[in-house]
């Protein structure tokens, strides 16, 4: 039988990281659990080892700090046990940019950008050296919808997804598989956490179901996976469109409607 690599998981203590920890834990990998509740991250450790016979190790950690994210990047670098990580830590921020305050912006960016984005950089080398390994990138519908008013997760989030599309073209003839997960509105703290009333939104996504469907885009090794999308065509529709735009882009010639008249 084959071993099944291990998973590191961050914002792994509740919400979307905990379920997928569940998930995993299920099918018998051996789990790296990442987040800022030490308390949390070892109460669901120990519960998975019981209930599913894998070994699970935590790692407290503020993406956000520079330290603890180095601590995290080292060991995707080092331990070739880690074949799937699942970047999964993530904020959102409540009310209009303008009355955002520049630090919280400027945080908000860290954890849903620079932090992702440094581990995918951190793993992504020696999964390529191997020739085989999977990244799966939390993202967001918000990122495809300016018209939701949530600007900076929103510009985070469409971040998150292209740059999942770009690895995937790069490292998916290396054998390493990315995925992005874009999720609707979905049942866990991240709104509280935000000081966004949940009783106020329309529809909510239990996470159980959110998780459970971007599994079955994991195994069918789709690039990018929406589970609130009920129509998929309409995802290709749009990738159709943006192609043949970016067919119309002449980098030589300034188009004919911005010429002046002579």
């Amino acid at each position: 039988m084959s071993i099944r690599p291990t998973v590191l998981i961050t914002g792994a203590s509740t919400g979307i990281g905990a379920v997928y920890a569940e998930r995993f834990a299920q099918r018998g990998h051996d789990l790296v659990l990442v987040a800022r509740d030490q308390a949390r991250l070892d109460a669901l450790a120990a519960r998975l080892r019981s209930e599913h016979g894998v070994a699970v190790e935590v790692i407290p950690a503020d993406l956000t700090q520079l330290s603890d994210l180095t601590t995290v990047e080292a060991r995707l670098r080092d331990d070739a046990r880690i074949g799937i990580l699942v970047n999964n830590a993530g904020a959102a921020l409540s009310g209009n940019f303008i009355d955002q305050s520049t630090d919280s912006v400027a945080q908000l960016v860290a954890l849903n950008t620079t932090a992702l984005v440094r581990l995918a950089s951190a793993v992504a080398p020696r999964l390529a050296k191997a020739g085989e390994g999977a990244i799966i990138n939390i993202g967001s519908v918000v990122g495809l919808a300016p018209e939701f008013g949530m600007s900076v997760y929103g510009a985070t989030k469409a971040f998150v997804l292209f740059l999942s599309q770009g690895l995937s073209l790069e490292l998916s003839p290396l054998g390493v598989y990315v995925q992005a997960v874009l999720p609707a509105a979905t049942r866990t703290e991240i709104w509280d956490r935000s000081g966004i009333d949940i009783n106020t939104l329309n529809e909510i996504m239990e996470v159980g179901d959110l998780v459970d469907a971007a599994l079955v885009g994991f195994d069918r090794r789709e690039p990018v996976t929406i589970p609130p999308l009920h129509e998929a065509e309409r995802w290709d529709d749009l990738q159709t469109v943006r192609q043949g735009l970016l067919g119309q882009i002449r980098q030589s010639a300034v188009a004919q409607r911005y010429q002046i008249p002579q």
